[in-house]
């Protein structure tokens, strides 16, 4: 089954953007439609996973979208590219961690085209540059469709996650492809769903 890829260019709000992908992630469970990768920004959000603490919310002030997805708290604001998939495991192997470690290296490849060496931690999942995290990973798995995605920083306001303890890490910092490299990447979906795709497909 082919992979579609869905573009928006100007930001969706998080309601719009899990109402249209649970809506395709049903399709998949009823055997029809497309499996789905789509990138797109979010407006300033901070959502909360299912393990989330609230001890991790630092400010009174941030309104907080508790979802399904799987992870702690994490921030989506413009200049973070989010993949949200809907991939359908029941036409692969059913194997949730090699789903995952897919994700990992794939963010792994598509930072590496800009010369930024990253790396797995065993311990906190998502993609780290040294000892700061770049890349948050949160997915849900319903009747073996794989859905929500990964977020990676490219050249987001990191002083957004002062007001939360992203996934939990107090002791870990953030980073962004702008903070490594002071470079500013245009147009570069198309590459990214081009990783992802290929890498899916050997699952």
């Amino acid at each position: 089954m082919s992979i579609e890829t869905k573009y928006s260019q100007k930001p969706v709000t998080y309601k719009k953007a899990m109402d249209y992908l649970l809506k395709r992630v049903q399709q998949l469970k009823n055997g029809e439609g497309k499996e789905l990768i789509w990138i797109l920004e979010h407006p300033k959000t901070y959502t909360a996973g299912v393990s989330f603490n609230q001890k991790d919310i630092l400010s009174k002030k941030i309104n907080l979208v508790k979802t399904n997805r799987g992870g702690k708290v994490t921030l989506h604001n413009p200049g973070q590219k989010i993949i949200y998939f809907a991939i359908n495991l029941n036409n692969k192997k059913k194997d949730i961690r090699r789903f995952i470690n897919v994700i990992e290296q794939s963010i792994i490849d598509f930072l590496n085209l800009y010369k930024i060496k990253a790396r797995r931690d065993k311990k906190n999942i998502g993609i780290w540059v040294k000892n700061k995290k770049i890349a948050a990973i949160g997915l849900r798995v319903s009747r073996w469709v794989a859905f929500h995605g990964c977020s990676i920083n490219i050249n987001n306001n990191l002083n957004d996650y002062l007001n939360i303890i992203p996934c939990g890490l107090d002791n870990k910092k953030v980073t962004s492809i702008y903070q490594e490299k002071k470079i500013n990447p245009e147009k570069f979906e198309r590459k990214l769903s081009k990783i992802f795709i290929k890498n899916i497909n050997k699952i």
